[in-house]
């Protein structure tokens, strides 16, 4: 098992819930043996990446999110 925690520092609370509901739909069918679980702690949206098989597919998943999640922000600014 590998498990991957990724952080946005500094985000404000709109922001974070913004990102946070752009990405839901990508979370509803994820492929099996990887999951996601995204918090927001004070400033921080915290990315929480597990998976139970392959690593390529973590890696291209972890690309995948951090793609949307920079197209969020853009769209917001």
């Amino acid at each position: 098992m590998c498990q991957v925690q990724l952080v946005l520092n500094n985000i404000s609370q709109e922001k974070a819930q913004t990102v946070k509901k752009a990405l839901e739909p990508d979370n509803v069918d994820f492929p099996e043996g990887l999951s996601l679980y995204v918090e927001n702690i004070d400033n921080k949206l915290v990315f929480n990446f597990e998976s139970k098989k392959n690593m390529k597919h973590l890696i291209g998943t972890i690309d995948e999110v951090l793609e949307h999640i920079q197209v969020a922000l853009k769209v917001i600014e």
